[in-house]
């Protein structure tokens, strides 16, 4: 019995760590893309006080482009998080039957 209730254990950790694994990717793919927005944000500022009109909007898009992915990726990874639950609900409710079906046999 105790077995049993190791190995349930034991699948609804992995569970969970797989759920907060995912999340922290996306967590991790925000933060590079919210890198790049940073670099491209700085040559659009370089560039406006340099060349021509063209490469400034050219280099502002590409910002934009950036910083939506990021706001797009964080939200994603934040709400992945949110959808993790360490507390082993099924394991739990599992053990106290096996306390109450102990109770029982004495």
């Amino acid at each position: 019995m105790v077995r049993s209730e190791l190995d349930l254990a034991k699948t609804e950790a992995k569970a969970e760590v797989a759920k907060a694994g995912k999340g922290a990717g996306l967590l991790g793919g925000a933060a590079v893309a919210g890198y790049f927005a940073l670099l491209f944000l700085s040559l659009c500022v370089m560039f406006l006080l340099g060349e021509g009109m063209d490469l400034q909007w050219a280099a502002l898009i590409v910002f934009a482009v950036w910083a939506i992915g990021a706001a797009v990726l964080a939200v994603m990874g934040r709400a992945q998080m949110k959808t993790v639950n360490p507390a082993l609900d099924r394991t739990q409710e599992t053990l106290k039957e096996d306390v109450q079906w102990a109770k029982n046999q004495k």
